[in-house]
């Protein structure tokens, strides 16, 4: 059953709030059997130590995910440009109605499971960076359309076969409303979009001739074209920017404020300096910034460049128990590739809380396998707890169906503040 949100609402905030009322028991790892029967809203409001829960454990900081909703909220104020954050970093519909309050001008998605997670909250507006040519699917969507007319929504195509395949299956299901899309224009090597500007432009124009769809922008991504902030990599996402704005300006839209978004999490800065200048709103998708982290993004992203009155802070750790030194300079944790990201960059020791608390020095991770990480030249002791700093919150999250929020992840004894629930 979809949600649907009263006029002007973002989320429907009720929905949010009743996952205060779940039960607590086995189906959620990161919490204690000590905790099993209460509720989310009465676990929260006891103030748990985090020193209650058990290893291998993921958790978000509740200051830094506030500095970083903020911090992106007030560039891209000052900016002029929208918000839809990429909700499938976090898949948390009570970050989502965070980022939403904050003024995100909407929630962007990646597929269609994902959609429906977001409807089921009364998200107002989602856009899908995708296409969707399920017919199930957007029959689905259009009788969603049709029911809410508050809802708005808007899909990415990239041939003329997309636009066949989603025109004929709206007109199966007889669908009222038409469904928005966007042109993608992709990049040589990169991910999807149609790669010739003149092609682009005829997909424009089977757009207009298809009675169920409407030609609302032009979208792309640039973080599929350069994997780091070196001169090569920000010159390569510069020229694609160039040629989103020059093939923006040249298309007819049928809608009244068309729009042009692209933005991830490394390269918004560049998207605000080439695509504010087109004329169109200006919508980025940044959606691991709300989360950031200590490996890949703090690296790339543009507050850590200079950008912005401050760099963003990663609001997620790892928290894991040493369980075995089978020799002199190695030593096993309890958190693995189930718990933890990898594909990014392998978790970061950063303190230790046992016989010898304090910061880990020269600690390095070599390997993980589904159950342990490999730690080497540590001085750690078998029983220590140690806390990792995570690489890519986007391969993060979804390991974990409820995330405890602490108060201060510095501090001695960290508190449990909320809890944050996902949906992968």
């Amino acid at each position: 059953m979809m949600v649907a949100t009263s006029s002007g609402e973002a989320i429907d905030g009720a929905a949010v709030d009743a996952l205060g009322d779940e039960r607590l028991d086995w189906r959620f790892k990161a919490v204690p059997a000590s905790a099993h029967g209460t509720t989310v809203a009465e676990l929260r409001a006891a103030r748990v130590p985090l020193s209650d829960f058990g290893t291998p454990l993921m958790t978000l900081d509740a200051g830094a995910l506030d500095h970083n909703v903020g911090a992106l909220a007030r560039w891209t104020d000052e900016a002029g440009v929208a918000l839809a954050p990429h909700g499938k970093t976090t898949m948390a519909p009570q970050l989502w109605r965070r980022q939403l309050d904050a003024g995100a001008w909407g929630i962007t998605v990646a597929n269609l499971p994902q959609i429906r997670v977001a409807r089921a909250f009364g998200v107002r507006r989602v856009m899908l960076a995708n296409a969707l040519l399920d017919p199930a699917g957007l029959a689905w969507l259009g009788a969603e359309l049709d029911e809410h007319p508050e809802f708005e929504f808007v899909s990415w195509v990239d041939s003329p076969r997309s636009v066949e395949l989603m025109d004929d299956a709206l007109r199966a299901a007889r669908a009222q409303r038409p469904v928005d899309v966007c042109v993608e224009l992709g990049g040589p090597h990169g991910r999807t979009g149609i790669r010739d500007d003149a092609d682009a432009r005829a997909l424009a124009d089977a757009v207009r001739k298809a009675q169920t769809l409407r030609l609302a922008g032009l979208a792309g991504y640039e973080g599929a074209l350069a994997h780091d902030a070196s001169d090569d990599g920000r010159h390569t996402v510069d020229a694609y920017l160039r040629r989103m704005a020059n093939l923006f300006g040249g298309l007819d839209y049928e809608t009244d404020e068309p729009f042009v978004t692209a933005g991830g999490s490394a390269f918004f800065d560049q998207v605000v300096d080439v695509l504010g200048g087109t004329g169109g709103q200006v919508v980025l998708r940044s959606g691991a910034y709300i989360v950031h982290d200590d490996g890949f993004y703090r690296e790339i992203s543009p507050f850590s460049r200079g950008t912005g009155d401050a760099p963003l802070r990663s609001a997620m750790h790892g928290w894991a128990r040493v369980v075995s030194k089978p020799e002199p300079a190695l030593a096993l944790l309890d958190a693995g590739k189930r718990d933890l990201p990898f594909d990014e960059g392998l978790p970061e020791p950063q303190f230790v809380k046992g016989k010898g608390t304090g910061p880990v020095e020269n600690a390095r991770a070599t390997a993980m396998n589904d159950q342990h990480t490999f730690l080497v030249d540590s001085s750690v002791e078998i029983g220590d707890v140690v806390r990792l700093g995570l690489s890519h919150p986007c391969t993060a999250m979804d390991k974990w169906t409820l995330i405890p929020v602490v108060d201060d992840a510095d501090a001695e004894n960290p508190v449990v503040v909320d809890l944050i629930r996902t949906w992968f």
